[in-house]
């Protein structure tokens, strides 16, 4: 929340990239509950009200308040986001961000309520008609009104995990964040403070709850300032400064719960690839390890693959991974002085999986931290512990055939992209030229493995979010009714493997489940698949055809096929969304995959 009635501006945020907008969006399924504090500008020597008549840098703001964001607070709506907008703010030397509150926790959507109402308060306060001195009070009492409000709202039962502060530093130098809590009002006891560092890019500052509690009375009214260091002229992006709530996770008693399986272990090159410095001892001096090589090797043979975050020279350290001959072995390398968080999260873009399903392998305990910060659902080790690596649950992985040439797929795949260049933009004329073929048949002993590692892995296209033990899909395999189809893909370039697994309960008939690899998206093979399915149960048995599809945060994208192929939408109950296809509509085929069963 801000302060409306003062700032008038605007903008679009199409202004942002796609990438940042949606790294503002991926908490917004993860926090149930925040608090809605009332930030404004202020002066980090402010002694109010003296200083509007004796400091020479007041600088006026309608309602008589200085002035300390050049532009004021830019507001930049967000519908996908966890906060409704963004504030863009350009800090003078002396501004900083300062709210009081108290911990009253609501709901996302009364949140957002709540957001909305301040702005169409501050837009009728600053469109009647007033006296300039009359009108400079009803705008500071609007404000006053406001933070009054914050401050006496019983403080909820419950609790929050932490204080989130989302930003986007789009500068090309770190930039370091005082966040202070002080109790209200100041009673002479110590403050909590702490510094959030901001390196250029997209950062999630969070700081847990218990330890600020530690040092102020949480119960009562409180304030909360954040000073930008060293930041004159500079703007910055923020998203939620709140208190947040995250959604427990259900108890599961029937299983232990499923750990994310790592698809990608991101590596550091000095003194965890290698002893030794590069830049500082050279290349004759750095002595690879043979055991960290071992390690990689062993999870390699697994599927699982592996990439580097190094702050190095990219053509030396690459010459070095060469002359010891396992540089094919690193997929999509991010070898350069841009912070790691950053190079992880660019390889996790490249390879089109999740981050919650990377790793992040470092010496450095300050480089480890930093990439927390920055990815919170990457996990990051001690170089110093990699030998325990494949013993980690989440690398206990089914070892199949696919598996062990996932690397080598994935090669395929840069080599597919590199071509796709030269086709300038014509993306349905390159599927088509790359003569994709789909083969379907039955579950079987021979693929159960693999679609069992599928269902594990697979999230993106994942259109149940189900996670079939090997004991369910036995018993599917055996069903009379369960109709199973696994599907296998291959193009000009080579094979990708056996991709993706569909279950159609045929009494109804009734798709249960459908899941794919990332390594197809977008690639319509989904969309070859429902059509091959209509068409055997559409077009050659005349019957209505039903889809069940259970929206993720991760899977929402996929799931908008349905309506593409052209089924109708029926509703959703409890989280499960259903979709008919009418027997009488035209199958849908765009002659781009061929398919034969």
């Amino acid at each position: 929340m801000y302060e409306t009635e003062v700032n008038n501006s605007v903008e679009s945020i199409e202004a942002l990239s796609e990438d940042i907008r949606e790294r503002f969006a991926e908490l917004r399924d993860r926090i149930v509950a925040r608090t809605t504090l009332p930030w404004g500008e202020h002066c980090t020597e402010c002694v109010w009200p003296s200083c509007y008549t004796t400091c020479e840098l007041y600088s006026p703001r309608k309602d008589g308040a200085c002035r300390q964001f050049i532009d004021g607070i830019v507001r930049i709506d967000h519908d996908h986001g966890l906060s409704p907008y963004l504030q863009k703010i350009r800090f003078k030397q002396w501004a900083k961000l300062w709210t009081v509150g108290n911990l009253h926790l609501q709901p996302l959507s009364r949140a957002a309520r709540a957001e909305w109402f301040n702005i169409v308060a501050g837009a009728v306060g600053k469109s009647i008609p007033l006296p300039g001195s009359i009108k400079q009070r009803v705008l500071g009492k609007i404000n006053y009104l406001r933070k009054k409000s914050a401050e006496g709202h019983r403080a909820t039962a419950e609790l929050p995990d932490y204080f989130l502060l989302e930003c986007f530093n789009p500068n090309t130098r770190k930039i370091s964040l005082t966040f202070t809590v002080r109790p209200r009002p100041r009673n002479g006891r110590r403050p909590f403070q702490t510094m959030i560092s901001v390196p250029p890019g997209y950062v999630r500052g969070s700081v847990p709850f218990s330890q600020i509690s530690h040092s102020v009375d949480m119960g009562q009214p409180f304030e909360v300032e954040i000073v930008p260091n060293d930041c004159a002229n500079t703007v910055l992006y923020f998203g939620l400064m709140d208190f947040v709530k995250e959604r427990q996770s259900k108890p599961v008693t029937s299983a232990k719960p499923r750990e994310a399986k790592f698809k990608c272990i991101v590596w550091d090159l000095d003194n965890t690839l290698w002893d030794g410095v590069l830049v500082e001892e050279g290349p004759e001096r750095v002595s690879v390890r043979q055991d960290v090589l071992d390690v990689i090797r062993e999870l390699d043979h697994r599927g699982i693959l592996h990439s580097i975050a190094s702050k190095n020279n990219h053509d030396e350290a690459m010459e070095v991974l060469r002359s010891c001959g396992v540089d094919d072995y690193f997929l999509y390398p991010q070898i350069n002085w841009h912070p790691k968080s950053q190079s992880v999260a660019q390889i996790a873009k490249l390879l089109n999986i999740d981050t919650d399903t990377v790793a992040f392998v470092d010496d450095q305990a300050f480089e480890r931290e930093e990439v927390k910060a920055a990815l919170l659902q990457v996990t990051v080790i001690d170089a110093a512990d990699y030998v325990t690596i494949p013993d980690r649950p989440e690398c206990c992985v089914p070892v199949t055939a696919e598996s062990k040439a996932r690397r080598s797929m994935y090669r395929e795949q840069a080599q597919r992209e590199r071509v796709l260049e030269s086709y300038g933009g014509d993306y349905i004329q390159f599927l088509k030229d790359c003569c994709m073929e789909v083969s379907i048949g039955p579950l079987g002993d021979a693929n159960l493995r693999r679609v069992y590692e599928l269902a594990q892995r697979t999230n993106q296209l994942n259109f149940s979010g189900n996670r079939y033990p090997e004991g369910q899909l036995r018993d599917i395999m055996k069903s009379d009714f369960f109709e199973t189809y696994v599907i296998d893909c291959s193009d000009r370039f080579g094979s990708y493997g056996i991709v993706g697994f569909a279950v159609v309960d045929s009494r109804v008939p009734r798709l249960l489940d459908l899941m794919f690899s990332c390594r197809i998206q977008g690639k319509r093979v989904e969309h070859a698949v429902l059509s091959f399915l209509l068409e055997r149960f559409v077009n050659t048995k005349k019957r209505d055809f039903y889809a069940d599809y259970r929206k993720t945060s991760k899977n929402s994208a996929a799931g908008k096929v349905f309506e593409e192929v052209g089924f109708q939408y029926l509703g959703e109950k409890e989280g499960l969304s259903s979709f008919v296809f009418r027997h009488g509509q035209p199958v849908p085929d765009d002659q781009i995959i061929k398919v034969t069963a």
